[in-house]
Parts: structure tokens; sequence; C-alpha cells
């Protein structure tokens, strides 16, 4: 019997030839054995495994296939560092336009600036397109700066300090440009020491000591005993470093902060040597401890942060928690607070849709009937108001409108489809997917997407050519690739961006347990973008992302007999597990659909803990959620659960509905299930 591949295959290439596209490069490959597949596969191990050996023993039998460009990118990439200019011109000539040749490129730069080879560098970076590499542009920000060949150098050293203080790992290429920058005096050593700070807080000690390193004339040595115990290095060495030593009871205030908020706030109150701190410290200490105790929704954070001043010059991701802890102060949201973060946040923060939103909440709160902060606010929602989007659309419900499909764009022309199916990058991005080397296939498909345009040029694609491209991955069944792809242009097709696959399932399960159909569809597009075979890195499986000791108990729960971890990535048995816990979550938490969506992504003993305080609108409960990728995924659970029933029913919908109000459980209410996993 055919395999998947190879069935693939023949559509492909049948539709191709009917519609006499040039299809060699894509049909030939196609109908090699299993065996050439198999060499390519060894070969994505091999490399991940950095097995040089191994990699140069079998290209040879690579030679032709279609994805031969990436047996030779594996190749030469694992002994890049040794190989010579002719070696890496050669392969760049070879497969010049492709997403390897770039892929290689952008290696190769990196190569050159550890050898500080920089006129070469400068001639290769001229050809580099996808400049999607922090390091790569962090390096060439700063020989674009120090050549002086730009008139406003001052943007490319302003990018660079942005860029390596928003870093949470070490890295070699931001670092070192910020270093020159600072070294040359064009940055601040106060920049060092608040990247210290805020790394020293989640506790990555690389990036510390990179920091360290260029500002502090201390050993090293002293941030292990800082990080390991900062009560007792306030104790003993706080006031024996010299000039440096307000800073180190900063940096020790930060890590005690960061591990006992109410330890600090004693610290503050009670230790000789926090009087050594200037007020810019001191602020910064006050912030910490405020964003510990609004992320553990103490009620006196607002308080804290009013400590903390204004909240000029601290980070957007503390001023964020400003306007988190103010949402959530006793009794109402403290407006002011939130409008005076936002305010103080980097221009590209507060454009951000949530910055946009609350702030405009907070004008319409303060000044209700101000001539002048009504029609700001309405400007601003107008701004961002929207058919999807979590603020998006509670943009567009604050306007009075709720929330309904825009008609579809024209669908794809036959030319259209024939030319995109032309594309080599997508052709190998298609075999690399479907024998099982996905994250290959993804890269060369945004790539080719977003770099290419449909006649196989170097350049950006149209929107209407985008549209295309996502129409053959729907077609092909590439769930994630249609809906990203999609996602890319202005055109909103609602078959590409939120599709319906295993229609018949979905609906069946959830109508034989009383479940919303969008609901479970919102969440599974989040989950795993409807690819079968999903594997988290934690151990979750299948299209509903269930962990193996949460698919038992429900097996379990609901009668299913002899089930086995290894069935989940089974589409219907999935399905019918996914489902079924995902009803008795719901359940748990009295059909909240936000605190089940939280429950579902970390757990059901965390939002059991995240509700308790004031009753709150779910919107606000939402933003509040201390874990960011729980507070992310309910916000795109919740959007995609109203474009998803807006799609169903035909019916306009109501984010704000099903958002709710979230608060304690009421006494009289049935008592959550202690048992749920």
């Amino acid at each position: 019997m055919p395999s998947l591949l190879n069935r693939l295959a023949a559509f492909v290439c049948r539709g191709l030839l009917a519609m006499s596209v040039p299809a060699v490069s894509l049909c030939a490959p196609l109908h090699m054995s299993d065996k050439n597949d198999a060499v390519i596969v060894d070969m994505s191990n091999a490399f991940t495994h950095n097995d040089r050996k191994k990699l140069t023993q079998l290209l040879p039998q690579a030679k032709g296939h279609i994805l031969e460009p990436w047996a030779a990118y594996w190749e030469l990439r694992v002994r890049l560092g040794d190989a010579g200019d002719n070696e890496v011109k050669e392969f760049l000539n070879k497969y010049a336009g492709s997403y390897q040749e770039d892929r290689l490129r952008n290696d190769w730069l990196l190569v050159l600036a550890q050898r500080q080879e920089w006129s070469q560098f400068e001639r290769e970076y001229a050809l580099y397109r996808m400049h999607d590499d922090k390091e790569v542009e962090c390096y060439a920000n700063w020989l674009q700066s120090s050549q002086k060949k730009y008139k406003d150098t001052q943007a490319l050293e302003d990018q660079i300090r942005r860029t390596w203080l928003s870093l949470r790992n070490a890295d070699e290429g931001c670092t070192y440009a910020f270093e020159q920058l600072l070294q040359a005096r064009q940055v601040n050593a106060l920049d060092g020491w608040r990247k210290a700070r805020s790394m020293v807080e989640i506790n990555r000690k690389p990036p510390v000591r990179d920091a360290l390193r260029m500002v502090s004339g201390q050993s090293i040595a002293k941030l292990d005993e800082l990080m390991s115990n900062p009560s007792r290095f306030l104790q003993q060495r706080a006031t024996s470093l010299g000039k440096e030593s307000a800073e180190w009871i900063t940096l020790a205030l930060v890590k005690l902060a960061a591990n006992d908020y109410e330890a600090a706030i004693k610290q503050v109150h009670n230790s000789k040597p926090v009087k050594l701190l200037n007020n810019e410290q001191m602020q910064w200490v006050w912030a910490v401890i405020a964003r510990q105790a609004a992320m553990d929704f103490d009620n006196n954070a607002p308080d804290y942060f009013a400590q903390a001043g204004s909240g000029q010059g601290l980070p957007d991701d503390m001023l964020a928690w400003k306007v988190r802890a103010a949402l959530r102060a006793p009794g109402k949201p403290n407006w002011s607070m939130v409008e005076t973060a936002i305010d103080a946040m980097s221009p590209a923060s507060q454009k951000e849709p949530a910055w946009v939103y609350w702030r405009a909440r907070s004008l319409i709160a303060r000044q209700p009937s101000s001539t002048t902060a009504m029609p700001q606010a309405l400007i601003d929602l107008q701004s961002i108001a929207g058919h999807q989007g979590f603020y998006e659309q509670l943009a567009e419900e604050e306007l009075g409108r709720k929330i309904v499909l825009p008609p579809r764009p024209a669908a794809p022309t036959v030319a259209d489809m024939e030319a995109v199916k032309a594309l080599p990058g997508l052709q190998r991005a298609i075999h690399a997917i479907h024998i099982g080397i996905r994250q290959e296939g993804v890269r060369e498909w945004n790539y080719t997407a977003g770099m290419v345009d449909a006649q196989g040029k170097r350049g950006r694609m149209s929107d209407r050519e985008k549209l295309a491209v996502a129409q053959w991955a729907c077609e092909l069944e590439i769930w994630d690739r249609c809906i990203n792809t999609s996602e890319r242009t202005q055109l909103f097709d609602i078959s590409h961006r939120y599709p319906m696959p295993f229609h018949d399932e979905v609906l069946t399960h959830t109508r034989d347990i009383n479940l919303d159909a969008a609901y479970v569809y919102g969440l599974m597009r989040q989950e795993s973008r409807f690819i079968t075979d999903a594997r988290s890195n934690v151990g979750a499986s299948g299209l509903m992302q269930v962990m193996p000791r949460t698919a038992k108990w429900t097996a379990k729960k609901i009668g299913m007999m002899n089930f086995h971890a290894d069935q989940l990535n089974q589409r219907d048995i999935n399905i019918a597990i996914g489902t079924n816990y995902m009803k008795l979550v719901l359940n748990s938490f009295q059909g909240s659909m936000p605190m089940a969506a939280a429950a579902y992504n970390a757990g059901p003993s965390r939002p059991r803990k995240w509700r308790n305080g004031p009753v709150l609108e779910g919107a606000i409960w939402a933003e509040c959620i201390p874990f960011n990728e729980t507070r992310d995924y309910v916000k795109k659970v919740m959007s995609n659960t109203i474009t998803y029933a807006a799609l169903i029913s035909g019916e306009p919908q109501s984010l704000k509905v099903r958002l709710g109000k979230v608060g304690p459980r009421e006494k009289d209410e049935p008592p959550e299930d202690a048992d749920l996993p």
C-alpha cells in the first residue's frame, strides 16, 4: 500500500503536471525510494548530534534528492569554523536564492564577526536577506555606527542598547556591540548595572556575568555568594566593595526580593547598608518588590509601586506589572496609576494593543465627561479595534460593536496557484514536513512565503501570493502553515486563519457531552495548530496536547476501557480524551471559560489560587495571570473561541460575555474536583 508521502506526492505532482507547471524538482525526488528519504532523516539526526563523520559519509547518498540543499547545509555547518572561504562561496553560489544559502550566510557572518574580519563581514551582510538574527544585527549595527557612514548613528546605538537590555540569554554579538559602545562612552555604565539587576531577578547567571564583567571591578566570585545567599551577602559583604557597594547592595536586595519580597521589605526598612543607595537604586528595588507582590496578588502591590516613583527608567516588563497591580487594586482599579505606568513605557510598548486598550479605559474611567479625554479614548480604541485578537475584540466592543466576521477575499486564481506550487522552496518544505523533519520544513516554508515572490525572485510576496500559499497548505492539510501564512497577509480569509479540520469528530464529541465546539476549536488551534502528532517538550501529545497522566485519569473517569498513553496520537481518541477533560475542567470552574483555559494550560490548582481576591472583570483577571505563557494562552484561546463562535453560528459575538467575571468560589457553589489533574 502506498505511503502517505507517496500518496501526497502523486496528488501534488498530478496537479502540477495537469497545469503544465515544471514539476521535475518536486516529482522526481518524491518518487525516490524510502531509503533516500531515510538518508536525509539520518543526516538530520546526525546534525542534531553534531556528528561530522556521519554527515560526511552520508552526503554523497543525498545527491539529487529534493532535500539535497539541506543535506549539504548540515554537512558544511558542523565544520563551518574550519571551512575555507572558497568552500563557503561555492556553497553560497550553488544554492543561490535558497533558504539554505541565506541560513549559511547568517552562520558565516557570525564566524566572520568572531574572527573580526569586518571587511568580509560587511560584503556578506550586504547580500544577507533574512535579518532575523539579533546577534548578527547587533554586529552589523555596531560596525555601521563605528564607521560613521550613516547620519543617524544614534539610532543604531540605541537599537544595540535596547536589544542587549532585552535579551535574557548570553549573546556574544549584542554583548560585544554594547561593550564597544561602552568603551567608546556612547552608552552609560548604568545600563550594565540595570541589565545585571534584571537578570539577577530571574536567576540568569551568564548574562549577569557578562554585564558585571563590563561595569564592575569586583571579582565575579562575589556574584556566586550573592546569588546563593543574598541576606548573608548584605550582612557580610555589602559595605566592603568601595564605590560599587551601593550597586552590589541593590543586586542583593533584588535577588532577595525575587526569593522573598517580604524579607526584602524588612531589609529596606532595617538594614544600615540600604542607606547607601541613591534614589534610582532604591526605586528599582521597590519596583522589584512591587512586581513580586503583584504576581502574588498582594493588595499592597500598588503601594509598593508608588514607592518606586513615576516609573521613568524602569523596563517595560516591570511597568506592565505596575499596570496589572493597578488593575487589581482593592476596591476598584487605580486608573491614575494605570495611565502613568503606560505613559512611562517606551513608545513601541505604548502602541501594543494591550496598553492602548487599558490607557483608553483609564481615560474613560477618570474623565467620563471630559471633552478632550473621551474623544482621545475613542480614537485610541478605534486604532486597534478589530474582529480578531483579544484586545482588538475588546476595543471593538468598547466602541459598542459586537464581533462579526468580514467578507472573505476573492479566492486565489488558477494562475496564482500555479505560480506558488512551482516554487522549489515550498516543494522542499512540504517534503521535509512529510518525512518528519518538520522544523526544517517550517523554516523553509516561512522563508519562501516571506522572502521570495511567486516568480521565484528575491523580494516580498504580495498578499495575494501569500493567500495562494496558504490555500495550498490548506489543500495539503498542513494546517499550521495555512494559518501562519494567512496571518502574514492583510487579507482575512476565515477558512485559512480559522480552519475546522476533523469537523465531524469534534462536533460529535462536543454534542454528546454538551461542550461548546467553538471553545474546543479555540483551544485546539492554540494547542497544536491541528498537528495530529504534535508533542510538547513536557510530553503533551496530539491535537489537544493531553499529558499521559491526565489522559489515563480522564479515560478512567469516562469509562474508556483498555486505554494506553501511546494511543494519544490517534486522532479520535485524542479528541475524545481532550474534550471530556475540558468539560470536567469547565464544570470544576462553574463554566468559567478563562479559568478553565488557564487550568488546561497550567493545571487546575493555580487558577484556584488566582481566582481569590476581589471579583474582577474577566479581561482584568486574564491580564493579571502571573505566568507569561498562561496569560498569553488564555487570551488567545478566548479570542479564537469568539471567532469560531461567529463562524459556526453566523451570529455576532461578545468576548466580554464569555469572559464574564472571576472571583472566589461562592459558598453555595458545588465544591471543586480536588482530584482533577
